[in-house]
């Protein structure tokens, strides 16, 4: 250490680049194939965080921020990375989980270091609701913290309940809630409610920012009436957009501006609109799923699945969950006989190790189905909407006249 402080440099040079010159590359999940690589801009996706910020957050010279975020996520990105620092914001920046040494250490951070503008995921709020209503002690109104002016919300929808719950328990009836919609792919955030301009409505994520002209369309790109469910789309540009995808130009192409949308950015995202134009987003239209606001393929997870020397096939859906906003549910036919149910605990422990060091923590499966084979069609395809009905504990109502091998259904094993 003392000889990285002798040889420490009062200045560095800056280094000159165009403003399109890849500043990172950050990869997310697809709903097929490998994760992509989405590349950002130097300028466009600076300007935006940097105005974003501003926007969104009503920063004051003497805020303290702090976006609980992994550094590694998109929101950790420029919402600890690069935002912040753009503008000389004073910030807290944490390692670690919010229930450790116990689920009062948010509510510790920020009042021992007087945050004025705090930045979470719903997932941890959920998870610190059940952690009040069992143990009082560590519930938000036994702390300080009257120095918080604006709470957030990102990662995935916030449900009416959970954003009431942190308005009134976190916000004391007093903070806005900054309930944001954006990707990794906007940079930024996109749609959202701005500090005391807003009207808010406990789980819409309210309007457009200024130049953003997002839109819901139906299959043609036609935009759909009020209350009706469609894709939403970005029709214009903004500085915050993804570039490329890293390697594969023509995937960028086909998978974010699909012609038979006019060529609009396709968020992947199902929303309607409510009289007042404010947005609700519905969920992922495609494969994707969203588990505590972090997004996983599940083409990626089934791949490692079936590397996996003792699985034969396997099917990945998501189910939902109080906590996690989606659970990843497997349905796994095995090489060889189905396990017996010591055999399948046993089993089921194996493969979440295994999809822990082949993807990560994050990615693995809350339930496991052992099955003696997958429902298909008669041209081999899975169908998931079978599954993602049985792991939802609900009644198949579907059609199920074209699943070939129909008596799979009595013989499921699991959850474990």
């Amino acid at each position: 250490m003392n000889d990285i402080e002798e040889n420490e440099l009062d200045y560095c040079d800056p280094v000159f680049v165009d403003a399109e010159h890849p500043l990172f590359v950050l990869y997310t999940s697809g709903s097929t194939g490998k994760p992509k690589g989405i590349q950002h801009s130097s300028a466009g996706y600076l300007l935006w965080a940097k105005m974003t910020m501003r926007w969104t957050f009503d920063t004051h010279d003497n805020d303290i921020f702090w976006c609980t975020a992994d550094v590694g996520w998109i929101t950790g990105h420029t919402y600890i990375a690069y935002g912040p620092l753009s503008i000389g914001l004073t910030q807290v920046i944490f390692e670690g989980v919010p229930t450790y040494p116990n689920s009062a250490r948010f509510w510790k951070m920020i009042e021992n270091h007087r945050v004025s503008v705090f930045y979470t995921a719903p997932t941890a709020i959920r998870s610190l609701i059940k952690s009040s209503d069992i143990d009082n002690n560590v519930h938000p109104e036994n702390f300080d913290l009257s120095s918080l002016r604006i709470i957030g919300s990102v990662g995935e929808p916030i449900s009416p309940n959970t954003w009431k719950w942190y308005y009134e328990n976190v916000g004391k009836g007093n903070c806005p809630v900054a309930d944001t919609w954006w990707q990794t792919e906007t940079g930024g955030h996109m749609i959202t409610p701005l500090p005391c301009l807003s009207y808010l409505k406990p789980g819409s994520c309210s309007l457009p920012l200024p130049g953003i002209s997002a839109a819901i369309v139906d299959e043609s790109g036609e935009e759909v009436p009020n209350f009706t469910g469609g894709f939403l789309v970005i029709k214009k540009p903004w500085p915050g957009m993804i570039r490329n995808i890293w390697g594969n130009t023509e995937r960028f192409i086909t998978s974010y501006f699909p012609e038979e949308l006019r060529g609009y950015y396709l968020a992947g995202d199902g929303a309607q609109r409510d009289s007042d134009g404010y947005f609700w987003i519905m969920g992922r239209i495609d494969d994707v799923l969203n588990v505590s606001g972090h997004r996983l393929g599940t083409m990626e997870i089934e791949s490692a699945l079936v590397s996996n020397i003792k699985v034969s096939e396997a099917a990945v859906i998501g189910r939902s969950d109080d906590t996690t906003g989606e659970a990843v549910v497997a349905f796994i036919v095995m090489k060889g006989d189905k396990p017996s149910k010591d055999e399948a605990i046993n089993i089921a422990k194996e493969l979440r190790n295994w999809i822990s060091c082949e993807i990560g923590p994050i990615a693995k499966p809350k339930d496991i189905i052992f099955c003696d084979s997958l429902p298909k069609t008669r041209s081999g395809k899975i169908m998931r909407r079978l599954l993602r009905s049985i792991a939802n504990g609900e009644d198949i109502n579907q059609d199920i006249s074209t699943v070939e091998n129909i008596s799979i259904f009595d013989k499921l094993s699991g959850p474990f």
